[in-house]
C-alpha cells in the first residue's frame, strides 16, 4: 500500500530552525501548532488574512514530536 505525505512549510519572515514532523489547527483556526524533530513544540498565531507569526516555543521533550492532539474540555 501505497502512503502519500503532503510538505507542509509554516514561517513568518524568517523559517524556522526546527524540522517540523507534527502539526495540528486549533478549533477556531487562529493558532497553529506545529512539533518538531528536536523535541520542541511551537504555538503560530493564524491572522484572518493568512499571516503566521511565531508566538511561542515550548521546550522539554527529549524525542522527536511525531504526533499532536488536543485534549477535550
Amino acid at each position: 500500500m501505497k502512503v502519500s505525505v503532503q510538505a507542509v512549510a509554516v514561517w513568518g519572515k524568517i523559517a524556522p530552525s526546527h524540522s517540523i514532523t507534527a502539526i495540528m489547527i486549533t478549533d477556531d483556526q487562529r493558532t497553529i501548532v506545529t512539533g518538531s524533530q528536536e523535541g520542541q513544540i511551537c504555538l503560530w498565531d493564524l491572522s484572518s488574512e493568512l499571516k503566521i507569526s511565531s508566538k511561542e516555543i515550548l521546550f522539554g521533550h527529549t524525542a522527536s514530536v511525531t504526533c499532536l492532539a488536543k485534549a477535550r474540555e
